[in-house]
């Protein structure tokens, strides 16, 4: 059995007394789709960020996080970007007042600082998973739709040439027609061998993409299994699907 991208073992978050995660353990394989779907409030960014090392400085974290079998507990997040990890977070924090293709630049920063001489290499990769992107590439990130400015975050995540792809919330604030085309890329990437770690309060939508899934309820794991098994799990249908999902069928 070949080793998991990420395993995270007994996760607890805190922010002063109060803690936010409990004890959460989690495994993402190589080139699998693995959601973390539950409600406004359960923890899944948090978990995120924790992962990430990203946790703003209230908080503090105890547990394990393996990334291809390397413990990085006291790692910076520029030495996990650095071995392989790249989150997209809920805010997509762009730079406005630069051009599209500025902006994908960023993401290849570490790489070039690191001298590897391909750095900007996945430029291409990006333009031909995300062709809007190309068609704006001198437009200002500002001047971008909700949906081109998510495409461009990930496109940005992608320029490190990341094993593990976390993205938190991709679909928020996005109109439907969009979130479906958002889902459809994410499976896309799938494709490109990326491992992809998905936080997601679109439960239907996240658990037609995913290989595996994990429901995180006020900072527990209440349920977890594969995506299409907790499709069908009569919980999961009535508090995430609800009456949507049998009119669909």
């Amino acid at each position: 059995m070949s080793t998991p991208i990420l395993e995270v073992r007994d996760l607890h978050v805190g922010y002063g007394k109060v803690e936010a995660l409990h004890g959460a353990s989690l495994t993402v394989a190589p080139g699998q789709i693995v959601t973390v779907i539950g409600p406004n409030g359960a923890g899944k960014s948090t978990m995120l960020n924790a992962i990430a090392g990203a946790l703003p400085a209230a908080g503090a974290a105890r547990g394990q996080v393996m990334l291809n079998g390397s413990d990085l507990t006291g790692v910076a997040i520029e030495s996990r970007v650095a071995r392989g990890m790249c989150l997209v977070p809920e805010k997509r924090e762009l730079f406005a007042t630069m051009t599209v293709e500025d902006n994908l630049q960023l993401g290849s920063y570490r790489r070039y600082k690191a001298g590897e001489r391909n750095y900007g290499d996945q430029l291409d990769e990006v333009y031909r998973l995300f062709p809007r992107l190309k068609e704006r590439r001198k437009q200002d990130a500002g001047t971008l739709s909700g949906g081109e400015r998510q495409m461009l975050a990930v496109g940005r995540a992608l320029m490190a040439k990341p094993r593990l792809l976390m993205l938190d919330e991709p679909s928020l604030g996005l109109a439907p027609l969009i979130v479906k085309e958002i889902f459809h890329i994410i499976v896309s990437l799938k494709e490109t061998g990326v491992a992809i770690l998905l936080v997601e309060q679109n439960a239907r939508a996240a658990l037609q993409v995913a290989d595996y899934a994990y429901v995180l309820e006020t900072g527990d794991i209440a349920l977890e299994g594969p995506a299409e098994q907790l499709a069908n799990d009569p919980k999961v249908i009535d508090t995430y699907l609800g009456l949507t999902r049998k009119a669909q069928e």
